[in-house]
Formats: structure tokens, sequence, C-alpha cells
């Protein structure tokens, strides 16, 4: 295998769809993906709040090491959010406050690290969104190898050139390119009806009966003579 590879990305998620999944809970949209996806715990927002939604440009890197990241910074289009899987390895940072600075200039969404950032205090305070696995004050090197806009898997969840990445404060989730318009009908339908469940809150008429009724089927054993699910009226 040649130790450094820089591709083309061969198809990205339409601007339209990526506008329809733009403010989409990312609870919403992992719970429409029957909750087996995710890009595990570790990776945290790391900026001052706000969504994150765009095509993937992967980079596959050595851990610690950031050259490909530089080249990548200067390939990805306005609008893409650059994924960078660096093993998860903490030892170095692969980004810090100049390489999120240039990434925000040229229009970048924002950046995904499976690895380390530093000068987190500014990147807290910015409002460009970056996920990390952690912090720490060591530079990268920039030696390679490396390869960009191929497949990476974070935690499990594998990420190709082109996948609509989202995130907010819950985490970061890859929507796979085929998968992207039927799971964007779903997640606005899923968001509609916990609208109408809060509402429902709001006004003291939630009906939870479909608790014990579950449990019922379930075989479950209490000792409380009443149900607990009812509906009830706000006074």
């Amino acid at each position: 295998m040649t130790p450094i590879q820089i591709l083309r990305r061969r198809r990205q998620v339409p601007a339209d769809v990526v506008e329809r999944f733009r403010g989409l809970p990312v609870a919403n949209i992992s719970d429409c993906m029957a909750r087996i996806v995710a890009a595990g715990p570790r990776l945290r927002p790391m900026h001052a709040g706000g969504a994150l939604c765009g095509p993937a440009f992967t980079v596959k890197t050595r851990p610690g090491d950031n050259l490909l990241v530089h080249k990548a910074l200067d390939l990805a289009e306005p609008g893409d959010v650059l994924v960078v899987d660096a093993g998860g390895d903490l030892t170095n940072a692969i980004m810090g406050e100049l390489m999120t600075g240039y990434a925000a200039s040229r229009g970048i969404a924002g950046v995904v690290i499976n690895g380390a950032i530093r000068d987190a205090d500014t990147l807290r305070a910015s409002p460009f969104p970056v996920y990390a696995a952690g912090i720490t004050h060591r530079g990268p090197y920039k030696d390679g190898p490396g390869q960009i806009n191929v497949a990476v898997a974070i935690d499990g969840m594998v990420i190709e050139a082109g996948d609509l990445i989202v995130g907010d404060a819950d985490g970061v989730l890859c929507v796979p390119f085929d998968d992207a318009p039927a799971l964007c009908e779903a997640a606005r339908e899923k968001h509609a009806q916990e609208i109408v469940t809060l509402a429902e809150i709001e006004a003291g008429r939630l009906d939870t009966g479909w608790v014990d009724a579950l449990l019922q089927r379930l075989g479950a054993q209490s000792e409380y003579a009443q149900p607990s699910g009812q509906t009830l009226a706000k006074p």
C-alpha cells in the first residue's frame, strides 16, 4: 500500500439534504438508526456550542501526525466536515487554534478528530464546531503516513467520504450517503412527535398508560394496586 494517498471524493450528500437535517437533534436521528450507530462517548464538543452538519471529508493518519490534515484543509470545500481518524491516541494534539482558525476561514463547517486537540481555552470560546477525544499540550508530528478520502472507523462507526456528519451537545453521528434522504424524513417525523409530547407534558395531559400495558405483557408483578399510567389534566 502506498504510505500516502490523496484521493478525490466520489460523491457527497446533496446540499438540500444537508439543509433538511440542519437543526434536527442528533438523538432523534440516532433513534431512527435503531440506536446502534455512534462515534463513541469520547468524542465530545470542544467549542462554545452549536450544531454541526455537513458532508464528510475524511483523513486517516498515523496517531499524533497531522501532515495529511494540513493537506485536507486546503482540499476540503466550504460546508465540508473534516473527519480525522488519528487512532484515538491522545499523546499528541492533531489540531489547535491555528488550524481550526484556518479551517473556519475556508468555510469548513467543523472538524471531528478521533484524537486530541490543544489550545482548549481558545477553542471553547469559539463557535466553530470541534469534536475530539481529548486534550493535550503536546504538538503533532508532520511526517505521515496518511490517506485522504478513504473510509475510516471511529469506535465502530464507519464513515465514508461524502457521508453526512451531524453533531450537537450529545455527540457525533454519521448518516450513510444512501440512507440520508429516508432517515431525514424519519428523523423529522420523530422530532415533530417529541414536540407534541412536550406540549402534552406542559399541559398535564401525557398518557403513560403504555408503561403498565407493556409491564403486564412482560409478566411483571407489582405490589401497587392502581396502575401508574394515567392521563392527568392540569388543575
